[in-house]
């Protein structure tokens, strides 16, 4: 009865399918959902498990992944995941989709993801790009239903309709697929590369901090100095951090970099704005979203430019460092960042900054200075304050080039999930053949 359900351009989208002929999704295939009850973690299983953050636009994202316990993953069977299933976000982003290969697995699933395993007539690549597509995401978040969460149930995706275009088109589209992923691939071992460069340079490759939960100190070395009186400000790590860095000949983010908090006037018709949501905390990638400036949220508060690099200062421990590398212009981004522009006399390299404070050790070292209560909070001044290690120029540049080549192959992997998404609109507006053009004239 909601009229939602019925807008113009969702019967419109719909007749452009239903002229190519259609597949119900729950006549070729196998539909089903994750386990329901609590789940049994396990940080020292290798078993993922893929939740509706997990599927992403074509690939997932594991970078803040849990595990599921051995014992529970056999338990439960039926959502075991096996190479090919399609898996889709049925809860939050609704219509999220991507295919499982092989290098995810073992992993299993919560009840908040869709899992489609084709029997026959589509190809999993090909499905997943439609389902992103707009005649995709249209049908998934039509049949979604809710007030204040919004859920895709599983026989709604078994309802789900899409075009039935040919073998040779959906093999084009699954190779455009398959391409993008090695693109992907290769960025992320590069990208490891230039980490593992930075890591072996400052000592840090093979560290393993102290486990020790206890460390006594006296008044005049703990609260006198500091202000500090929670146990976990002292843990030892905290102090081997600081000692290995400060061994070497080492400065201040403070010292390199410049702190920008200016506001923004807000004379502008509207801004680009950038919130912790939009960093890719898998590759430190970010995008934006154009915003009225009437309807920008309070917190939006800090003008930036390229070349600013932006550090999270809400849950450190996710690594949600990035560098504006757009030439997009009105950019605001969110009070939940701390801003650094690069000191005009300073040497230090911005990509090794990021590498740097995205590394399983700085990570863990901010948490030293957080101050929040529900989740994990830490103030600009207390990154400022980080030391950091003076590394040769040589080797900034090696890494910085390493980097550069990192975002070029995720850039064109990009690329060509897009390109594939676009053919299958081109193929159902038009024609297979456009579309295949298309593909042609995107991919040269």
């Amino acid at each position: 009865m909601d009229a939602e359900f019925f807008k113009k351009s969702y019967v419109h989208f719909l007749k452009k399918i239903k002229q190519k002929g259609v597949i119900k999704i729950g006549d070729v295939s196998f539909v089903t959902d994750g386990i329901h009850e609590s789940i049994d973690f396990d940080t020292e299983s290798n078993i993922n498990l893929i939740s509706a953050k997990s599927p992403k636009e074509n690939y997932f994202d594991l970078s803040s992944n849990h595990y599921i316990s051995e014992s529970h993953h056999y338990k439960n069977p039926r959502t075991q995941l096996k190479p090919n299933d399609v898996i889709i976000s049925t809860v939050g982003t609704i219509g999220n989709c991507a295919v499982v290969k092989e290098d995810i697995l073992p992993a299993n699933s919560d009840r908040h993801v869709g899992i489609i395993r084709i029997k026959e007539k589509l190809k999993p690549y090909f499905l997943s790009t439609f389902l992103l597509s707009k005649y995709g995401r249209f049908q998934t978040f039509r049949e979604s239903t809710g007030n204040v969460q919004l859920n895709l149930f599983i026989y709604k995706i078994k309802e789900l309709l899409v075009p039935d275009l040919s073998d040779l088109f959906q093999e084009q589209i699954e190779k455009l697929c398959k391409t993008s992923f090695e693109y992907r691939t290769n960025s992320s071992v590069i990208y490891t590369q230039a980490e593992s460069i930075l890591l072996q340079e400052i000592g840090l490759n093979d560290f393993e901090p102290s486990k020790k939960a206890v460390n006594i100190k006296s008044f005049s070395k703990s609260f006198a100095t500091t202000g500090r009186l929670d146990a976990e400000y002292y843990q030892p790590k905290y102090e081997q951090y600081e000692n290995l860095i400060k061994s070497q000949k080492h400065t201040y983010v403070k010292d390199e970099y410049l702190h920008i908090v200016k506001k923004s006037k807000k004379e502008k018709t509207g801004y680009n704005y950038i919130e912790i949501g939009d960093v890719n905390i898998g590759n430190g990638s970010n995008s934006s979203n154009y915003v009225l400036t009437d309807d920008l949220p309070a917190n939006a508060k800090t003008l930036v430019q390229k070349g600013d690099i932006l550090i999270s200062n809400v849950r450190p421990y996710r690594g949600a460092v990035t560098i504006i590398d757009s030439d997009i212009t009105d950019l605001i981004v969110s009070g939940a960042f701390t801003v650094l522009r690069k000191n005009p006399n300073s040497i230090f390299n911005n990509q090794v900054l990021q590498v740097l404070l995205r590394s399983k050790v700085y990570k863990d070292w901010v948490l030293k200075y957080n101050v929040g209560t529900s989740y994990p909070v830490i103030k600009d001044k207390d990154i400022l304050e980080l030391p950091i290690p003076f590394i040769d120029t040589n080797k900034q540049e090696k890494i910085a080039s390493l980097i550069d080549e990192s975002f070029a192959l995720k850039k064109q992997s990009e690329h060509l999930l897009e390109v594939a998404k676009k053919a299958v609109e081109i193929a159902i507006e038009n024609n297979e053949q456009v579309a295949l053009n298309y593909i042609n004239e995107n991919t040269n």
